[in-house]
């Protein structure tokens, strides 16, 4: 009896616990109901942020100052100051990062957000307004998770903007891509979407109130966790001045002068030598100092300890926190900094001045956040409820965004899309085929809602059977036999095969390019013995080599789905049937699989013919290709034209200065930063191209729009994007779409010294098959 009096009473106190959670106020400092914070300047909401940041750190002891260095900062209860943490995941949805200390929770109210396609998905639309909205959408979810107690911090770590260098690379389906112009603009959108600026930007300056806060990483040339034995601990990136400036830094720089990120991370690696996360001149110098960074930035999660204990960098774990926090670094994301600043101080390698540099970026990101201006519920973004996460509108956006990016790889006699009422009866089969959990890829939060391909498809025909195919994704074993009767008794066969995280993710790159396992054998096994041609469907983050599927006659159409989301596979399901004309296009390079002979750890970006290395990414790489950077097809065909170009030609020579113009001369080419603000501004000028719909169903297009040097060689590209606009045409329907081009940045490339240079003679606008000739003189 007893027993069962204790086990009432416990189960009413855990029910209370829970409630208090889920009512709990979000902490926040100044607290208006305590009288001992009106008396603290950095409480004032009318002094300048600057001022109150002072105020704050000026009241701290030294301890007090060390514990706020890392990412579970604690209180510091005599100010009234709560418990902040720093690290917080937002990749493509509000998430879980589990078995860590979280800035968010779903034990309350609110046990599910949003889940987007993967970044590589989303990419593929081309339509920055669209990862605009859907960062608007992510920002808003995570204020309202603020709001209703379960966030302990608003400073999310994304987006990833690494360039996708290596096909192999496990983390490439965080990023939007190979291409840096790309990249770039997908980080511009989505900080500016997520912190609360509009889409234009330019809405939020220094000072001014964050929706959230967005963190840039990871800074710079990292894009290799775990490949045959080398780690991202250890791994020094050899890197050349040229790829730097053209391939490697461009998207921090966008995302930090144009986006206006309240947060960057320096990574793990070594750049030619040097700790990203100790060095000045790329934290201090060129982030803050070139670029106009005002925010924070944090190391990636150890990284300040592997300075000491796996780089052997630094003498000593004292060595390492001071060279971190000389460099321009703020948090620590690990506990060294609040492990050995103090006797880093006490035996003078760190001067407290750095530490109080350090806390005046962090606290004024925290003020900017409203976190010290009383409850900001009340006040900043106090309007956004729990209501607001999961709602209608934002999971029409995830289908919406799914279905934009889903790219068609092969359509042949126009299998698809299939006919509703002409198809009887589908085999579904592949380890892929029905499982929710794959769709969303790596740093994911719980789903609104999880529907598989299999029942998606079922929506569609109800008489549906369904094989899985393999034993898993890595198909050790392959149920062939049981497969191909379901496949020969069906009018179609849908096969859903493809990658999940056991074969891509953080801290795990490939090393093969091909479908693992018996998939490849059990694809074409079911794909002789179907009625029709199959549809194969792939989900994976990273390219496949799928040559065998390409050329195989029994293999109707193939669509790449990366990993689409929470209503990835609605959206797969509309297109498979007609409901959604396809039009994502590639935002990388598929390579066969003879490319793994190169080295993963060669960061060039330039081919070098006489060793017979290749390049990479579509500027560069001079070799075959499974599929091209830009390929997607549509159930229409399009068309284009240069309708009118308004400067064909171009001068520049009379704004030339010094003498080192004489040695840019003799290549053929001028140093940018020897001509004018005044006449690159000047220089501007609009490209139209028009457009045309020949198919029978509406279609939203991306035009993708490439400049080519006429002058070839010297580490010049290939091709390289300059403009990219989505386009929504009616069947039939002719429409224009206008690019204003500005010389000095998208017809310029870099010298072998990093320096951006403008070729004399002629550039080739390119649109899809179509050219247009511009000149410069210089």
């Amino acid at each position: 009896m007893k027993l069962r009096k204790l086990n009432l009473v416990s189960s009413i106190l855990i029910s209370f616990l829970v409630l208090l959670a889920e009512t709990a106020q979000p902490p926040f400092a100044c607290d208006s109901s305590n009288p001992k914070t009106k008396s603290y300047a950095f409480c004032k909401t009318t002094l300048p942020i600057s001022q109150r940041v002072q105020d704050l750190i000026s009241r701290l002891t030294l301890d007090e100052k060390i514990s706020q260095l890392v990412n579970a900062a604690p209180a510091i209860p005599r100010l009234g100051i709560p418990a902040y943490v720093w690290w917080s995941e937002a990749l493509h949805g509000v998430a879980f990062v589990a078995n860590v200390t979280s800035g968010i929770n779903f034990d309350g109210k609110i046990r599910s957000a949003t889940s987007f396609p993967q970044v590589i998905l989303t990419a593929a639309s081309f339509d920055a307004n669209l990862w605009y909205r859907i960062a608007q959408a992510i920002g808003i979810e995570a204020r309202g998770m603020y709001n209703a107690g379960q966030a302990q911090g608003m400073t999310f770590w994304a987006p990833n903007i690494n360039i996708y260098r290596d096909p192999r690379w496990g983390r490439g389906q965080e990023t939007p891509g190979e291409d840096p112009l790309l990249t770039g603009k997908y980080a511009i959108s989505y900080v500016r979407g997520i912190q609360g600026d509009s889409f234009e930007g330019g809405k939020l300056g220094v000072a001014d109130h964050l929706q959230a806060s967005a963190c840039c990483k990871h800074f710079t040339a990292y894009d290799l966790d775990s490949w045959k034995g080398i780690g991202r601990f250890v791994f020094d990136a050899r890197v050349s001045l040229q790829d730097l400036a053209d391939t490697y830094q461009p998207p921090f720089e966008s995302c930090i002068k144009e986006g206006r990120a309240s947060g960057i991370m320096c990574a793990y690696n070594r750049v030619n030598g040097v700790p990203n996360c100790a060095d000045y001149d790329l934290l201090s110098k060129t982030a803050r100092g070139q670029w106009g960074f005002n925010g924070y930035i944090v190391s990636d999660c150890d990284a300040v300890s592997i300075i000491y204990e796996k780089q052997r960098y630094a003498k000593s774990p004292e060595d390492a926190v001071a060279d971190v926090l000389k460099a321009g670094m703020d948090v620590n994301c690990g506990d060294y900094l609040k492990n050995y600043t103090g006797a880093a101080v006490r035996e003078k390698k760190l001067p407290v001045s750095e530490i109080d540099r350090a806390l005046h970026n962090l606290f004024s990101v925290r003020m900017r956040l409203g976190l010290f201006d009383g409850n900001p519920a009340k006040l900043h973004f106090g309007n956004i409820g729990r209501e607001q996460v999961c709602s209608k509108e934002h999971q029409n956006l995830a289908l919406e965004a799914a279905r934009a990016g889903i790219v068609l790889l092969k359509n042949t006699d126009k299998l698809l899309p299939l006919s509703k009422t002409r198809t009887k009866s589908l085999a579904i089969i592949g380890p892929n085929a029905n499982v929710a959990e794959t769709l969303q890829g790596n740093y994911k939060g719980p789903p609104c809602k999880a529907v598989t391909p299999l029942q998606a498809l079922q929506r569609y025909i109800k008489n549906t059977k369904y094989d899985q195919g393999c034993d898993s994704v890595n198909c050790s074993s392959a149920f062939i036999q049981e497969a191909v009767k379901i496949a020969k008794e069906a009018d179609h066969v849908v096969l859903v095969m493809g990658l999940d995280l056991t074969q891509e993710r953080e801290d795990f790159d490939r090393e093969n390019l091909v479908l693992p396992g018996k998939q490849q054998e059990l694809i074409s096994a079911i794909a002789r013995a179907a009625k029709k041609p199959v549809i194969l469907v792939l989900l994976c983050g990273g390219p496949v080599d799928i040559s065998f599927a390409k050329y195989d006659q029994h293999i109707g159409s193939i669509l790449w789905a990366g990993y689409p989301g929470e209503a990835g596979a609605l959206a797969l399901a509309e297109i498979i049937f007609g409901d959604h004309n396809p039009g994502g296009r590639l935002p990388v390079t598929w390579y066969p699989q003879n490319f793994t002979r190169v080295n993963m750890t060669d960061m060039r970006m330039r081919p070098e013919p006489s060793s017979g290395y290749p390049g990479r990414t579509y500027r560069f790489y001079q070799g075959p290709k499974v599929f091209e950077f830009g390929f997607g097809l549509s159930y229409s065909n399009y068309s284009y034209e240069f309708i009118s170009v308004s400067q064909t030609k171009l001068y520049f020579s009379q704004h030339s200065r010094d003498h080192t113009s004489k040695n840019s001369e003799s290549k053929g080419y001028k140093l940018v930063s020897e001509m004018s603000a005044e006449l690159c501004q000047n220089g501007k000028f609009q490209v139209k191209v028009g457009v045309k719909n020949h198919g029978e169903m509406a279609g939203k297009h991306p035009v993708l729009l490439f400049v080519r040097q006429g002058t070839v060689g010297d580490g010049r590209p290939n091709k390289r994007l300059i403009g990219f606009q989505r386009i929504n045409l009616n069947a039939r329907e002719r429409a224009q779409v206008e690019f204003e081009l500005s010389p000095c940045e998208h017809l310029t490339w870099a010298n072998k010294d990093g320096l951006l240079v403008m070729d004399e003679g002629s550039n080739f606008l390119m649109v899809g098959d179509q050219e247009y000739e511009i000149s410069n003189g210089i």
